[in-house]
């Protein structure tokens, strides 16, 4: 099994940051290679796909994200990050950490952040 514990979201003025982490656990991480992505979900819309980074550092990012927001991780703590920079009212989401274990063909999912942005 594999648990996720997103943090960091929050109320944010337009334009301003936030920093988004996700610190995942559990025995196929010491085993299997895995990627992690972001989704955010709002009322009414599908989960749609923010941005990736595959286990050896592939990034992909959203066409309404890109330019804007970077996605990182570090391997050895099994930890993703989201640096979202230049936030619109239009980000406004609950934002989910996604793991997929690619040899076990299975998706873990976090309990979700919420990211406000309005003045």
């Amino acid at each position: 099994q594999v648990q996720i514990v997103e943090s960091g979201g929050g109320l944010v003025q337009p334009g301003g940051s936030l920093r988004l982490s996700c610190a995942a656990t559990g025995n196929p991480l010491r085993t299997y290679v895995y990627n992690m992505n972001w989704y955010r979900e709002t009322p009414g819309k599908q989960r749609e796909l923010a941005a990736s980074i595959t286990y050896d550092g592939v990034t992909n990012y959203a066409s309404s994200v890109k330019g804007r927001f970077v996605i990182s991780r570090e391997n050895a703590k099994h930890t993703a990050y989201l640096q979202m920079n230049s936030l619109q009212p239009e980000d406004t989401a609950v934002y989910y950490c996604n793991v997929y274990v690619l040899v076990m063909g299975r998706n873990y999912w976090g309990q979700g952040t919420q990211v406000t942005v309005s003045s």
